[in-house]
C-alpha cells in the first residue's frame, strides 16, 4: 500500500507546481491552504454522515469512497505544507503496540511540559 501512497505523493508534488487550470489538485494549490482545509473539513463531514448511514444499513462502499476522499484531500494538504505520508506512517508505526491510553498520556505530559517552557 505504501507504493500507492508514494506514487500519489509524486503526482501531488507535480500538481503543486502545475498551472492552476491543468488539474483539480493544481487549482486547489493555487487557491491556497484555506481552500484545501475547507475541502478537508467537507470531506470529514461527509465521512461522518456516511458512517452514520452505514450504521443504519447503508452501503459500506459509500463510506469507503468518502474515506478515500478524506485521505486524498489530507494528502493534498500535507503536500501543500511540504510534507508527505511518510512522516504520518512513521508516527503510526511508533504507536503500534503502544496502548492508546499510554500514548495519549505521553502526548499530554509532553504538551504540559512545553506549555511550561
Amino acid at each position: 500500500m505504501t507504493d500507492v501512497l508514494t506514487a500519489l505523493d509524486k503526482v501531488l508534488l507535480a500538481r503543486k507546481i502545475a498551472a492552476a487550470d491543468s488539474s483539480y489538485v493544481a487549482s486547489l494549490h493555487a487557491q491556497g491552504l484555506n481552500k484545501i482545509l475547507e475541502k478537508v473539513g467537507e470531506e470529514a463531514t461527509e465521512v461522518i454522515l456516511a458512517a452514520k448511514d452505514t450504521a443504519q444499513g447503508g452501503e459500506q462502499a459509500a463510506l469507503i469512497n468518502e474515506v478515500a476522499d478524506l485521505w486524498f484531500h489530507t494528502l493534498v494538504m500535507l503536500s501543500h505544507l511540504d510534507a508527505d505520508h511518510k512522516a504520518v506512517l512513521e508516527v503510526l508505526d511508533k504507536r503500534m503496540g503502544l496502548s492508546g491510553l499510554t500514548e495519549k498520556a505521553s502526548r499530554n505530559s509532553h504538551n504540559d511540559a512545553s506549555d511550561e517552557a
